[in-house]
């Protein structure tokens, strides 16, 4: 069957304003928005530009706006999007080019939060070790792959782009709840700031982007709540 993907273009080095361009591809109820653009990009048009790597919905790095919706193309199918499908950047990060945008704040406010562990006492002979139920307490925050779906499909983030936004405190929930874990104090600046934790006003649209099935605004207010009460 013949799909039309319609595609929002931009090279900003060339042309001030964005502008939609049109391709007939033929596709299978099965394909993935990732073959189209394939197709489009090996058979047809080969200056369209967009991320991709594993292609298994792991690395995260093919999120883009798909019939409105934030999505990784490697999981959209086309038997669930109709016959035309129209696919943008994620919105409120600077575009490259095409479905190609600049991460760097993005991963600037990752780092903020210090996503690793943080424990100074002396460390055991061999590991430190941990109950499955301690474990279950962020398991679901571990399985973040740093998409920014939940982060762009966020109304304060796109007014305020300094907005530090939820995959930020998705991996910091994910330390803090760790009972390794020793380093809330450390992760308060980033979070307290005025661009931190309490710009969240739970929409839940991060939750319903999350394309990993996590609890994100759930994730936010367990945050909070650690912060007020400072139990870590």
């Amino acid at each position: 069957m013949q799909v039309t993907l319609k595609v929002m273009r931009h090279d900003p080095a060339k042309n001030a304003k964005p502008g939609w361009q049109t391709y007939s591809v033929e596709a299978e109820p099965m394909d993935r928005v990732l073959d189209l653009l394939h197709k489009v990009k090996w058979y047809q048009d080969s200056s369209l530009a967009f991320r991709r790597s594993c292609g298994h919905g792991i690395c995260g790095s093919d999120a883009m706006v798909i019939n409105g919706v934030n999505q990784l193309a490697c999981k959209a199918l086309v038997k669930n999007l109709g016959m035309l499908i129209q696919v943008e950047p994620l919105h409120g990060l600077p575009v490259e080019k095409d479905l190609i945008v600049n991460m760097e704040g993005f991963f600037a406010a990752y780092r903020s939060v210090k996503p690793y562990l943080i424990n100074e006492e002396q460390p055991p002979e061999r590991e430190r070790l941990q109950s499955p139920e301690d474990r279950a307490v962020f398991d679901t925050s571990t399985k973040c792959i740093l998409c920014a779906a939940c982060t762009t499909s966020c109304p304060v983030f796109w007014v305020n782009g300094s907005y530090i936004g939820p995959a930020a405190i998705v991996q910091a929930h994910r330390f803090i709840f760790d009972s390794r874990d020793k380093g809330l104090r450390e992760r308060m600046q980033a979070l307290n700031a005025s661009t931190g934790l309490w710009r969240c006003r739970t929409a839940y649209n991060c939750t319903e982007a999350c394309p990993r099935g996590i609890p994100v605004t759930k994730a936010i207010e367990e945050v909070k709540r650690a912060m007020i009460y400072d139990r870590f």
